[in-house]
């Protein structure tokens, strides 16, 4: 049976991002993001909802969370699914969180009006955002990692 788990969630921080290290020397960071979802309601008024979600964040994309996001930043996250369980005090307890494998930092551009200009993204001549992005490579997404016209030839290859 096949199965699929992605998500992309596009968001605002709820907390300043703290990093920390494995024992390894890996870099993790567990962030919170906030996603508004807006619609109309059955008499015709707009619904606000707000989902919190954790995110956990590892390796370079940890880092780069760290060095250019904090509280209230936006910021798009694909990942994955994973549902945590642990035992306390003799109760099972469960939560569902995402494992961001690709992060993109949104908003205005060095130089920009809109940007922070302090906190951990602000001061010490760093921009307020740089786009940075790591995708995985397009072959866990279930693309060819060959070339776009090997993937869809041209029409002139179409044999009717």
């Amino acid at each position: 049976m096949a199965s699929f788990n992605r998500v992309i969630l596009l968001g605002n921080l709820t907390r300043d991002v703290e990093l920390r290290y494995t024992p390894s020397g890996t870099a993790v960071t567990d962030i919170g993001l906030a996603v508004n979802d807006r619609r109309k309601g059955a008499n015709g008024e707009w619904i606000e909802e707000v989902t919190f979600v954790d995110v956990t964040l590892w390796g370079r994309t940890a880092e780069i969370a760290s060095e250019y996001l904090g509280k209230g930043s936006p910021a798009l996250i694909e990942g994955r699914l994973k549902l945590d369980t642990w035992e306390k005090d003799g109760k099972k307890n469960s939560k569902l969180k995402v494992i961001g494998e690709a992060l993109k930092l949104v908003g205005s551009k060095p130089g920009g009006s809109g940007g922070r200009t302090g906190g951990p993204a602000g001061g010490a001549g760093r921009p307020a955002y740089e786009e940075s992005e790591y995708s995985p490579p397009s072959e866990s997404f279930g693309e060819p990692s060959g070339s776009a016209s090997a993937a869809h030839p041209p029409e002139e290859d179409i044999p009717f």
